[in-house]
């Protein structure tokens, strides 16, 4: 998987859109396939157009576990987002996860006002998700 820093790296020498939204693309190739049995309406990332599915393990302290994240969506540019959203958070403590703010990301690389509505209410599913695996974590 591309780190985060790689990946900021790589659309500060993007200028044009379409670069970056084939970028994304590649991104989105770059993570390995889901296993079937783990696209399950329990995983599946409610309130995106398209089907996003999201495993969460956690490992270490009980009371601030590190928590890493598996993803799989069925549309390409989806898929890219996923794989950003999980650089962004996945190996990091619960603690971090809480306080980080990946909208701030998106914003920096230049990605956020691209995205359509439906993209931009999905990605936030997602990291509102991710987040709330977090919190429930910290107050276990």
């Amino acid at each position: 998987m591309t780190s985060l820093d790689q990946i900021i790296d790589d659309f500060a020498f993007l200028d044009e859109w379409e670069d970056r939204y084939r970028y994304v693309i590649e991104l989105g190739k770059s993570l390995p396939e889901m296993p079937q049995a783990w696209r399950t309406g329990e995983n599946k990332v409610q309130g995106c157009a398209s089907q996003v599915w999201l495993v969460t393990r956690a490992a270490g302290d009980p009371d601030d576990p590190v928590l890493t994240f598996e993803g799989e969506s069925d549309a390409h540019i989806v898929r890219g987002l996923v794989a950003i959203v999980l650089a962004i958070y996945s190996g990091k403590r619960a603690s971090e996860i809480a306080k980080l703010d990946a909208l701030d990301v998106f914003g920096k690389i230049g990605l956020i006002e691209h995205l359509s509505a439906q993209r931009a209410n999905g990605l936030r599913s997602m990291l509102r998700r991710i987040k709330g695996e977090a919190e429930t974590r910290l107050a276990a």
